[in-house]
């Protein structure tokens, strides 16, 4: 994710000066000091004590790295760095090291700047988990910047050169999102064709909606705001591939402005995805449009097949009396696409593993995931939970990867629940549901659809259960 954040209140996000810092400045001697930054991205461990997780390469472009880049003014040397797929030199020779954070792979971005800082060499760090947990980063790193970086990094740097670090820095403005850099894809050590691989692209910050369990909305800020159709237009045109995915938490949060965009890329003959909510399937004219653009896959988050249990999630809009309607639209027009499921809310029965899985079953759905409703930190239901005494484990809540069970659901105990959860995995992504539900792998859509149940099946049957199920 672009943004470095903090907890704010929704005035915060036009209140004040662009930038605030605070805490004494962090003074290391500018002499020798050359420019030399290291951006890192973090991988995590397959479980406490264990390995790293790492792969030969990624499918999907990562934005975060080569837009930090691009934010970077010219006279630095930039190194970028994606340790799921490199391996990090701890001796190389860099001034200034700067930390994208997950709550996900926090333990290991600590880890690393340790490592770092033992040499002297001082660390920046941000992303999504210094919005919730800026105290917790701060004690491992030099500066913690929090709010979207547009607004403070180039302070960060300057700072950072002048040996005058402060301990927070926070942005408190939003992004207008016109006039964005290009991404720095040229310092991506990516590898093999560039017109067979996915790069992210984004088309919006901000979330319209107030989903209880979901955290997205504060660090990516309350205000939906989207970019200009031309400018997202010369960014694909850029990165030179056919295959798109739009980063977006809500890609048609202003359904206009996505139409927009969607009409400015026909022309470019690209199949893309996205993430977007289940109503705007119902619009017939939005949806022919989609499919004209070449909108290969969608995931969306249905959630629960259970009207009161979506009510009880503030997700209202989702209506169970459309599915019917939405799925078949999507089927009508070719499009491949995923569906989200969140398990543990109050008021849920214990039938509903085998009525999701009926209901997925009936409807032939391609790809779905499921997930045991872990509270973030910062949200009002982690505050109600934790004042319920339900919350397990709140500093190891979504720490680490896998199917793990940090509250105390409603009907049957945390190992019970996991196992629950396993086991629709398992019933899902077995060979005769799949040749039930997939159609023949003769269209991309098709393709793309058989091409993620395979790698969910091959994890539903690893031995190592702690294997994260993960649509990306």
């Amino acid at each position: 994710m672009l943004e470095d954040l903090t907890r704010r209140s929704a005035a915060d996000d036009t209140a004040g000066h662009a930038t605030d810092v605070q805490g004494p400045p962090v003074r290391m001697p500018r002499s020798g000091f050359r420019n030399r930054l290291l951006i890192i991205q973090p991988t995590y461990r397959l479980s406490p004590e264990g390995p790293l997780y790492k792969t030969k390469r990624r499918s999907l472009v990562g934005l975060t790295l080569p837009y930090l880049a691009a934010l970077t003014p010219a006279d630095w040397d930039v190194t970028l760095l994606d340790e799921q797929v490199q391996d990090i030199d701890f001796d190389a020779a860099v001034d200034l090291v700067a930390i994208t954070t997950w709550t996900i792979n926090s333990l290991r971005a600590y880890e690393i700047s340790a490592r770092f800082r033992d040499r002297g060499i001082p660390v920046i760090m941000g992303g999504p988990h210094t919005y919730f947990h800026s105290d917790e980063a701060g004690a491992h790193c030099d500066a913690v910047g929090i709010g979207e970086a547009e607004h403070i990094w180039v302070r960060m740097l300057e700072d950072a050169a002048a040996g005058r670090l402060q301990t927070i820095y926070r942005a408190n403005e939003l992004h207008d999102l016109v006039g964005l850099p290009m991404p720095r894809y040229d310092l991506s050590k990516l590898g093999g064709l560039r017109s067979l691989r996915t790069y992210a692209v984004q088309n919006s910050r901000g979330c319209p909606f107030k989903c209880e369990f979901c955290s997205e909305r504060f660090y990516v800020g309350t205000r939906y705001r989207y970019r200009p159709a031309e400018e997202v237009v010369e960014e694909i045109k850029a990165t030179g591939a056919k295959s798109i995915f739009f980063a977006d938490s809500m890609f048609a949060g202003k359904k206009q402005m996505a139409m927009e965009l969607m009409e400015a890329l026909i022309p470019l003959k690209i199949r893309w995805s996205t993430l977007w909510t289940t109503y705007l399937c119902i619009d017939d004219e939005f949806m022919d449009l989609a499919a004209r653009s070449g909108l290969l896959h969608v995931n969306m988050g249905m959630e629960s097949v259970d009207q009161e249990t979506l009510g009880n999630m503030n997700k209202n809009f989702n209506k169970v009396e459309n599915y019917d309607a939405i799925l078949g639209g999507l089927r009508r027009r070719g499009i491949s696409y995923s569906l989200n499921f969140v398990f543990g809310f109050e008021g849920e029965k214990p039938t509903v593993f085998e009525n999701t899985l009926r209901f997925l079953n009936h409807q032939k759905v391609p790809v779905a995931y499921f997930y045991i409703l872990g509270p973030h930190k910062g949200t009002p239901l982690y505050d109600r939970m934790r004042a319920e005494g339900k919350v397990i484990d709140a500093m190891e809540m979504v720490r680490g990867p896998g199917i793990h069970c940090s509250i105390t659901p409603p009907y049957c105990t945390p190992e019970e629940m996991e196992a629950r959860v396993r086991k629709m995995y398992r019933d899902f992504y077995n060979l005769p549901s799949m040749l039930k539900r997939l159609p023949l792998p003769v269209t991309k859509a098709n393709i793309a659809s058989w091409v993620l149940n395979v790698s969910q099946r091959r994890m539903a049957q690893a031995a190592n259960e702690s294997k994260q199920f993960d649509w990306l």
